[in-house]
């Protein structure tokens, strides 16, 4: 016994040794501490639990750092095939199709386009006819689309600066005719400064993630267009919804967000109040001093889009500040559209100096966009020098617009949404019975604001309307007048748009041009909507 206990010694010498060694060690460890108070505490009368968690602990680290993409190196899990059977099975397989082929309808959409040919205008010559046409498709509102001043100073502007920017204006795609546009554009409206996008649809839909985040809160109209839905869903904010152009149903969730903040004792975050000023869906034109209100009444930043209304309302075409004497430093973002007021191409954000330098940086698509062609740039200035020196533009317009709607508001089988100052002029299907379509109904109970849905939304037939629509464009362009039905992305949205025949007032035509066009499309509505059953 004493010879092996002695031949033993140096072995638990040696681990004693070790033991100490890695005590000492373990205690040098930042926490080690906590780690052997908790054990001596939690474990000494328990020795199960001690190595069900040491066991516990082995099996996380192993399944940590065991690669998931290990292959089978045995091949238990596989299935054998002859190289004969992988070629069937090759030759059998059909990949799924990128797209659905396009049903009978869309075809149909497609072929009905027309296309012009050579210059686009009031009075365009369309390729399939032949002939010249009266034009209230396109959105020349204010005729600037042909203006021979503005051809010649794109010609020259085309010479010196060549056609393309070559790349973003956030890096080496920024001309000088661009901070040109930009500051005639931030004048023109009485904004401090203002930043040219190089689309109109993809403006707002980088303007609002810019300054909207996650835990912001938006109040949103139910009835917006389609780019401001697509800035809504990248902010990934908080949305809350108010009734189409309803400020009473506004102010009543404006004071439901804040009655349940101080009910949940949340802090303040960023709010937004986004809306359009006549909206691109049936027309309807925003009352903003109301607006204007309640943006300071509850302390939100306002953002108005005026793709619209710019260029189209106001005395010089300034739009809704213009229009209602408001000054445009109310507005906190003032969005346009170059391409319809100004027929050239692109979007702006007019504002504060700190909101357009801040979208210098953070607007997506300003900062990864190619920049507006300098020939482009530069007709949208002198789009402005025509507006600001011809006010008759503005007037010849809402002339045009109230002859056209002192004949269609009176045909039966039809009904106009839109603002009678509104230049685009949306058309619905009258039904002569109440239950051929459901109309929304007052319950007296505010719509819920988590939902785009309204409490009682109109049931229609998209359908049959838009064949009754087309029907409509097909009998009015087969009289020399080109209208259209308003083109939606179906299931796409998230609030469906009811079908509607939309109607682009120029300034660029007469008033008796104008009449002659509504007379048309009154005859082709009779004619067509009396055959429906």
């Amino acid at each position: 016994m004493d010879s092996s206990s002695s031949a033993l010694e140096p072995l638990f010498a040696f681990l004693s040794y070790s033991v100490s060694q890695i005590e000492t060690t373990f205690y040098k460890i930042p926490g080690s501490h906590v780690v052997a108070r908790y054990v001596k505490s939690s474990h000494q009368d328990d020795p199960g639990r001690t190595v069900l968690e040491i066991l516990l602990v082995i099996f996380a680290i192993r399944t940590l750092l065991q690669s998931r993409t290990r292959a089978d190196s045995g091949g238990k899990h596989f299935i054998q095939f002859s190289e004969k059977e992988v070629d069937e099975l090759v030759e059998e397989w059909t990949p799924e199709p990128l797209g659905q082929p396009l049903s009978a309808e869309e075809e149909a959409d497609l072929a009905s386009v027309p296309v012009i040919s050579g210059a686009n205008g009031p009075k365009p010559k369309l390729l399939n006819t032949g002939k010249q046409v009266l034009n209230l498709a396109s959105y020349n509102f204010t005729g600037l689309a042909g203006n021979k001043d503005i051809e010649q100073r794109a010609i020259e502007t085309l010479r010196k600066y060549g056609l393309g920017s070559c790349g973003p204006p956030g890096f080496y795609g920024t001309i000088d005719v661009h901070m040109d546009l930009e500051r005639s554009i931030a004048d023109f409206l009485g904004a401090e400064s203002a930043i040219l996008y190089s689309q109109a649809f993809s403006t707002i839909s980088s303007v609002l993630p810019a300054f909207a985040k996650r835990h912001d809160v938006i109040v949103a109209d139910r009835g917006v267009n389609f780019s401001i839905q697509k800035g809504l869903q990248i902010s990934r904010s908080t949305i809350r919804w108010y009734d189409h152009n309803d400020l009473k149903s506004l102010e009543e969730v404006l004071e439901s967000i804040e009655k349940d903040r101080r009910k949940r004792k949340a802090p303040l975050t960023r709010r937004f109040i986004v809306t359009e000023g006549i909206f691109e869906k049936d027309g309807a034109m925003v009352d903003l001093p109301k607006l204007i209100e309640l943006k300071y009444k509850y302390k939100y930043r306002l953002v108005l889009d005026e793709s619209i209304s710019f260029g189209t309302v106001g005395r010089t075409g300034r739009g809704l500040t213009e229009l209602y004497n408001v000054p445009a430093s109310q507005v906190d973002m003032l969005i346009g559209s170059v391409a319809n007021g100004l027929n050239s191409s692109g979007g702006f954000c007019a504002g504060s100096r700190i909101v357009i330098d801040h979208q210098r940086i953070n607007g997506t698509s300003f900062v990864f966009s190619a920049s507006v062609p300098a020939l482009l740039a530069v007709s949208a200035s002198e789009g402005i020098n025509i507006l600001r020196n011809t006010p008759s533009i503005l007037s010849t317009l809402q002339e045009n617009i109230y002859a056209m709607r002192a004949i269609l508001d009176r045909v039966d089988c039809i009904s106009i949404p839109s603002h009678p100052a509104s230049p685009i002029i949306h058309i619905y299907v009258r039904y002569a019975s109440p239950n051929t379509l459901q109309l929304p109904t007052s319950s007296g109970k505010p719509s819920n604001p988590s939902s785009v849905q309204p409490r009682d939304p109109p049931v229609f037939d998209i359908e049959a309307e838009e064949h009754l629509l087309q029907d409509v464009v097909d009998e009015a362009l087969a009289q020399g007048v080109w209208v259209t039905r308003a083109r939606r992305l179906r299931g796409q949205e998230l609030l469906e748009a009811r079908p509607s025949l939309r109607l682009a007032v120029s300034a660029a035509l007469t008033k008796k041009e104008c009449e002659k066009a509504a007379n048309v499309v009154k005859a082709a509505a009779v004619k067509v909507l009396s055959r429906r059953k």
